[in-house]
């Protein structure tokens, strides 16, 4: 298997200026990642670097918190697929999901999903660490039933990241038409590989270089 072509090479930090964007980008084309996932302000100069290649360019939508309005995250999307993203990476209401509001959620996701059609990928950030196994299994069939293309664990910037046993939840509800990315804390060769055999059809990480 060619790990490589399932990492999604990230840089998110509020501190992260152009000179690391380059960097990251040049990475992603030396190693032929899947993609490179920078925040909005960088997918100009993503899709410009990457331009010919067949890394494709990823961005976070309503990212990290995930309490953006919907018309806010349909906006992000539009806004990032006309300055050249090719892959959509959304937060859910993660408080609506708490609170049981359901087809808040899915509207939301679905919204999304609408505005990304034909023209970009989207994976939706569950944020598995702030989630009881029912919600993680109950927002797994949501987006599932939602139309998006991946289920993916985490932002990175909240309490946990990716583990092994959440990976094979959502794998488990999901089933196989839709790709799970485990994010967050997939530090080495041998974290990515157990992610792998749980389910996990992604990779988010800021150590593909390691």
């Amino acid at each position: 298997m060619n790990y490589n072509k399932i990492i999604d090479h990230t840089i998110l930090k509020a501190d992260t200026t152009k000179t690391a964007v380059e960097k990251t980008l040049r990475e992603a084309l030396d190693h032929d990642f899947a993609s490179v996932c920078i925040n909005p302000y960088w997918v100009p100069l993503a899709a410009e670097v990457l331009k010919g290649s067949d890394v494709k360019v990823c961005t976070v939508i309503g990212f990290p918190l995930g309490a953006n309005t919907t018309n806010t995250k349909v906006f992000e999307t539009r806004d990032a697929i006309a300055n050249g993203a090719n892959e959509i990476d959304m937060v859910i209401n993660i408080g609506e999901l708490k609170a049981g509001n359901y087809d808040v959620v899915q509207k939301d996701i679905e919204a999304v999903v609408e505005e990304s059609k034909g023209k970009a990928l989207v994976k939706v950030i569950i944020e598995t660490c702030l989630l009881t196994k029912e919600e993680i299994e109950k927002v797994s069939d949501i987006v599932r039933d939602s139309g998006a293309d991946f289920i993916k664990t985490s932002t990175g910037f909240s309490t946990g990241g990716a583990t092994v046993e959440g990976v094979a939840l959502m794998r488990k509800h999901v089933g196989e038409n839709v790709g799970v990315k485990a994010s967050g804390g997939v530090r080495t060769p041998e974290i990515m590989k157990a992610m792998v055999e749980a389910g996990a059809t992604r990779i988010g990480t800021s150590n593909g270089v390691y």
